[in-house]
């Protein structure tokens, strides 16, 4: 570089420093008082543009920007130390493709940090990543960039236990240190914890190497830590320091010890950026806001984006739609999903804590069905792979390391006799193979997920192999032969609890099993080992649940993209987290995180405006019951057809489809008193939705409504009813989902077709509107402050006529489905009710502050793409 290129450089690096602290006009001032000439000041000024355009232009993950704050990292820049090998180890690893989205993430993160110049920072952050889908390796890519720029010292939090400390730290060293010996210091190492070191002074002064600790959240080792710190506390005030807090809602959140212990090591570091990782925030996002030592993300939120190929629990699960979303483009689940009888749950866990000790868990028949499978998926990887690669079986039915240990012998048994029977080809247990592979096949498809198709006699090869190989092993804290993949290729059943929920990595998980009993999100989502990628076998991955459990899950897959949905919205509002609290959609029957973690939680208010509200889930059984539900439906929405009156209604006999227009709120009312929505239908809240409407009402809206019969002309459908006036019509069919075959309720995914909502409106000519908010739009244009209320007849068998449906199969004459189209308001602003979710509480940091302002979420969703941050 020339003398002039090194005077550019110098002067680069003092304008930066200044415009850390001010607003870069004020920064080209002081260089201009110091004496730089203009032209040198004008190209600063272009560099700043063009790279603080660069940052514009980081749009993924998404997430909030820093109101106000100078943007300082545009991105690598060739020859950085740290990342451009981490870079390329990457590419050779998981492919440029995947290794270009970690760069693009981790860049976003490190341009939320403070400008590592800056005299003095102390900023708190949130990164949500999915469970089992590459957050260490985000972090690790932050580290590296931060680095890079000047941060000194590095301090992961890497979980309460030891084996994830350990696992972290190798991963560091082997994708930081290794290729920067000399620039790296390691203050832990893989075999010890946090000690600290006698030369503090030394350590802190210089600036020729940077500092990585990867400590245990554990009371012991933190306060080690602090008292180091403080020590070196005339040492700090030059050493920038990133901490990184992997599973940021365990121990971090609501603990007496762990918790202050955190926040006094942040008070210790005159310049820090402490950014939590966790695939489950529900407790980070309910920390009282008010309380600055606390860790409420108060400058940003980002999410991490997900490939095609992760395995989540909507993709697993299905999830229900969203404000704004099309039903049919609503994941519905793969079919990897598999019952466990409830008849079979006593013998398979304690009914309580005190049975554990005796507990003897048996072989049901769906354990041994999933052990089965974990055999022959594993046989048709090494048919794929033409190699012995890890293969994972995980068993988790306890939280107590007795119920753990009591798995041991039936397990060991199972494998014995299978293996006999196997050596000595037995026909019995080959043809019991051979059936459950064929099916399985048939429910689950090579070709449709784009694996390689296998035949039973290429895998049967290799079945006496793999159950040689496998080893069951107990992981608890007090088990001595724990998990372990450093020594080759393991092929394990794996049986543990609380240690294989948490950040640990089972390499190759195939099958897991899985009757544990949890009612919290967080608990619940973390136990998901099963998430992930699964890169050659996306077709062989099998879950067997409860029934219950299942439902849960497709719940928290619902409440992971409403929570993801929200903190998107940030970014199109240039919102802070201290501006609005993301709303997180509780449960009946579940807790959203431990009671200790949601004391500053409130309510927080939703609209309906805009919103389609519909039946989804019907009562099935008990068939009493459930007769009786369906009965009373079918009265009232008798009793709401006999009240609109006789007059002939628009619509033709030959469409199915009728309609009354103007009927009056008041008679609407009398039907949503009456009908019963399911309590799954959380959104269909009879007196929230009389509240709302009432509301619009008196503010002079939503006085009239128009009613539709959504029925088939009567000679195209199987079944037809008559209505009140005497009209015949046909019956629609509905069909459930069979993945919800077992339940009580019957799920439907969705009542209510693409273009229904359009049946009181004239769609124009040439119209090319898509989705909800686009007839929400021509809703408000051609019948402002009228409602929609349609009315579904439904054949109560309904035989399925697509892929993953059954029948219906309701005790009734007729089906009701009842859909509620809202419209946006005309009149005022939006009303608000107090609605099934909960959020941190903003009035604290700032009086009259919302968790949720009105806002139509379906439009800006629709925009998103067409917004650039910072634009």
């Amino acid at each position: 570089m020339s003398h002039g290129g090194v005077a550019e450089e110098a002067a680069w690096k003092v304008f930066q420093t200044l415009a850390s602290q001010s607003q870069p006009h004020e920064a080209i001032q002081n260089l201009r008082v110091m004496g730089i000439p203009e032209d040198r000041l004008e190209a600063l000024l272009t560099r700043h543009d063009l790279e603080a355009k660069q940052i514009v232009q980081l749009r993924e993950p998404l997430g909030l920007s820093r109101e106000g704050r100078v943007p300082w990292y545009t991105g690598p820049r060739p020859g950085d130390v740290n990342w451009s090998p981490l870079e390329k180890q990457l590419a050779r690893k998981i492919g440029e493709e995947a290794a270009a989205k970690i760069d693009r993430a981790s860049s976003k993160v490190v341009a939320m940090l403070d400008h590592p110049a800056t005299p003095a920072f102390s900023s708190k952050g949130l990164v949500v990543g999915h469970v089992q889908s590459g957050k260490t390796s985000n972090f690790t890519a932050v580290i590296c960039k931060a680095a890079d720029r000047g941060y000194r010292m590095f301090i992961v939090l890497s979980g309460i236990h030891n084996a994830l400390r350990t696992q972290t730290q190798l991963r560091l060293v082997n994708d930081i240190v290794s290729a920067n010996p000399t620039v790296w210091h390691q203050l832990t190492s893989p075999e010890q914890d946090f000690v600290p070191p006698p030369y503090a002074a030394s350590l802190l002064a210089g600036n020729d190497q940077a500092l990585l600790l990867v400590v245990k959240k554990n009371a012991v080792v933190l306060r080690k830590l602090r008292r180091w710190l403080r020590s070196a506390s005339e040492h700090l005030a030059n050493v920038p320091t990133l901490i990184i807090d992997d599973e940021a809602d365990q121990a971090t959140v609501a603990t007496r010890t762990i918790n202050p212990l955190i926040a006094d090591i942040m008070e210790s570091l005159p310049k820090a950026c402490y950014v939590g990782y966790t695939a489950t925030p529900f407790a980070n996002l309910l920390i009282d806001p008010a309380d600055t030592k606390d860790f409420y993300p108060r400058d940003f939120i980002l999410s991490l984006e997900r490939t095609a190929a992760y395995q989540g629990p909507e993709t697993l699960f299905g999830r229900d739609p969203m404000d704004g979303e099309d039903p049919e483009d609503v994941p519905g689940g793969l079919d990897l999903v598999r019952d466990v009888p409830t008849e079979e749950l006593p013998d398979l866990r304690p009914k309580n804590r005190a049975e554990a000790a005796t507990f003897v868990p048996e072989v049901t028949g769906s354990l041994r069905r999933a052990v089965l499978w974990f055999w022959l998926a594993t046989a048709a990887r090494r048919v794929r792979d033409g190699e012995v690669r890890h293969s994972s079986m995980l068993v988790h039915a306890h939280s107590d390391t007795q119920v753990h240990d009591s798995f041991a012998v039936p397990l060991r048994e199972l494998r014995a006799d299978t293996l006999r029977a196997l050596r000595a080809g037995g026909s019995d247990v080959r043809s019991e193979l051979l059936a459950l592979w064929e099916e399985e096949s048939r429910r689950v498809t090579a070709d449709d997920l784009g694996e390689t198709p296998i035949a039973f006699a290429e895998l049967e090869a290799h079945l006496t192999s793999v159950v040689t190989d496998t080893t069951v092993i107990l992981d608890h804290y007090r088990s001595q032969d724990r998990l372990n993949y450093d020594n080759g290729p393991q092929t394990v059943i794996a049986v543990g609890g609380n240690t294989l929920s948490r950040g640990l990595t089972l390499e190759g998980l195939v099958v897991s099993f899985f009757v544990r009993s949890a009612d919290v999100y967080d608990t619940l989502l973390q136990m998901g080992r099963w998430f992930g990628y699964r890169p050659g076998y996306s077709d062989l991955p099998r879950i067997w649940m409860p029934a219950e459990v299942r439902e849960w899950f497709m719940h928290l897959a619902t409440v992971e993209a409403e929570m993801r949905k929200e903190i998107d919205r940030y970014l199109i509002e240039h919102k802070s987290p201290l501006d609005m609290a993301v709303r997180i959609r509780s449960h009946p029957k579940m807790k959203v995180t431990a009671p200790s973690k949601m004391t500053n939680a409130v309510r927080a208010a939703a609209a309906y405006g805009g919103q389609l509200v519909e039946s989804r889930y019907f009562p099935v059984k008990p068939r009493e019951d459930a007769e009786r539900w369906l009965a009373g439906n079918a009265d009232a929405v008798r009793s709401f057809l006999e009240e609109l009156g006789t007059e002939a209604p628009e619509g033709a006999t030959e469409s199915g489809k009728l309609l009354w227009r103007g009927v009056p709120s008041s008679t609407v009312l009398s039907l949503i008193r009456e009908y019963r929505f399911h309590p799954k239908s959380v959104e269909a809240d009879p007196a929230l939705i009389e509240q709302y409407i009432q509301g619009r009402v008196r503010a002079g809206g939503l006085r009239r409504w128009n009613v539709a019969v959504m029925a088939k002309p009567a000679a195209d459908a199987d079944k037809a009813i008559v209505l009140p006036d005497g009209r015949t019509v046909g019956m629609v069919r509905r069909s459930r989902l069979d993945n919800t075959k077992d339940l009580d309720h019957a799920d439907i995914k969705t009542l209510s077709g693409s273009r229904d909502e359009a049946v009181d409106l004239q769609i124009p000519t040439g119209w090319d509107g898509k989705g909800r908010s686009a007839f929400s739009r021509l809703r408000l244009d051609q019948a402002p402050e009228t409602g929609l209320v349609m009315l579904y007849p439904i054949d109560p068998v309904s035989e399925p006529t697509a892929q993953h449906r059954v029948e219906l199969n309701a005790p009734a004459e007729v089906v009701w489905g009842v859909a509620l189209v809202f419209p946006q308001p005309s009149v005022g602003v939006d009303l608000t009710v107090e609605y099934d979710f909960v959020a941190a509480d903003l009035s604290k940091v700032f009086p009259g502050a919302i968790a949720d302002p009105d806002i139509d979420i379906a439009v800006l969703s629709e925009d998103l793409d067409a917004v650039e941050l910072g634009s």
